[in-house]
């Protein structure tokens, strides 16, 4: 029994030893932690601001005017008049196919026009000329008639001349490829010394550049909304402005109209085809492009903004670090709206003037006190 009074002593002394340290490092660790700076944040303003609502969609380019150049006449090419890729204009000859076959039948139809038109002169003089005999009964009636017929036989002659001269020169005339409209073409399928012809398929494209059409698919709620705020519009104007942000991510520099709207809709998607037409004077947007679209919904109106760095996300939804005027950190559930570049719209959870962190959010937690510098505007 003795044994086992002196050997609990023993055991005791570490556990004071342990508890002692504990309480050292306790007290070092609120040391520390009241001698510590507040961590440094960056807070940006709440800020009003005028923005117009959009509605976002994914376009497609597509260019006014689309013309494949074809032969309308069979030929070995002589010339081509253009470098691929180029701008061309309205008229300008693109290719040239060989011209002596199709120059001796112009030749040769001048001369049988020429002919008819003889035989004509002749057969009008034989006519008058019975036509006068006839009257003393020097000829019988049956010759003049005859004459007559051949008369209108002749002019016959002459206008199937004339027809086939018009002919030999329109063919003659398509020996001279030239650009229809105004734009870019494109590769050339052919080259100089091929024979070409209304079978050969095209020889090349054209497409126009400026203006340029963008087209997107919009769903029939889209639809709905867009007629019912024409209706309730002072003007009744049916256009809207649209911007296009381009693949790299920038934004175009010129807004369009649109200018359409499909009347049906499309059963495989259950949307709309709707188009816009823009300026493209640098030709920056091209034909079969894919680029972002955003409607305007309506007329500018005042709403709250902050930086899009200032919101984050959890399973709870998007929420804010608010720091309010004794410089504590407070959570605050937001509901954000559209994009505004750097910018987003809160609809709920925020008051102009209000402080949200946008720099050092990985550093603090809510309750807890910062030191906050106001971010310079812009």
């Amino acid at each position: 029994m003795s044994a086992l009074n002196m050997s609990a002593p023993a055991r005791s002394a570490p556990t004071e030893i342990v508890a002692a340290a504990l309480f050292l490092i306790a007290a070092c660790g609120v040391a520390l932690a009241q001698g510590a700076p507040p961590p440094a944040v960056t807070v940006s303003p709440v800020a009003s601001r005028k923005v117009t609502e959009v509605g976002d969609f994914v376009g497609r380019v597509v260019a006014i005017d689309k013309v494949d150049i074809v032969a309308r006449v069979p030929g070995f090419i002589e010339q081509r008049n253009f470098t691929e890729g180029q701008h061309v204009k309205k008229g300008d000859l693109l290719f040239q196919i060989e011209q002596d076959t199709y120059k001796a039948a112009v030749d040769q139809q001048t001369a049988s026009l020429a002919k008819a038109k003889a035989t004509e002169v002749n057969a009008n003089l034989q006519l008058q000329r019975a036509q006068a005999l006839v009257k003393n009964e020097n000829v019988p009636q049956s010759t003049v008639d005859q004459l007559s017929a051949a008369e209108q036989s002749a002019q016959a002659d002459v206008l199937q001349a004339q027809a086939l001269l018009e002919q030999a020169q329109i063919n003659f005339g398509y020996t001279e490829i030239r650009s229809p409209i105004e734009g870019r073409i494109g590769l050339a399928v052919f080259t100089v010394g091929n024979l070409v012809g209304p079978t050969s398929g095209k020889l090349a494209t054209i497409v126009s550049q400026d203006p340029i059409y963008v087209t997107f698919q919009a769903s029939e709620a889209d639809v709905i909304e867009y007629r019912n705020r024409v209706a309730a519009s002072v003007d009744k104007n049916p256009h809207v402005t649209v911007h296009i942000k381009l693949p790299d991510g920038s934004e175009y520099a010129h807004p369009g109209i649109t200018n359409f709207l499909d009347v049906q809709v499309e059963a495989d998607t259950d949307t709309v085809t709707a188009r816009a037409q823009l300026p493209n004077p640098d030709g920056v947007l091209i034909p079969g492009g894919i680029v972002g679209v955003s409607v305007e919904r309506g007329a500018p109106s005042l709403a709250l903004m902050v930086p899009q760095s200032a919101v984050l996300l959890d399973q709870a939804g998007r929420y804010v670090l608010v720091v309010d005027d004794a410089k504590k950190v407070e959570q605050r559930r937001v509901t954000t709206g559209t994009d505004q570049g750097k910018d987003v719209v809160i609809t709920d959870g925020l008051k102009e003037g209000e402080f949200v962190i946008v720099e050092g959010i990985q550093k603090v937690r809510p309750g807890q006190t910062v030191a906050a510098t106001v971010v310079p505007e812009n």
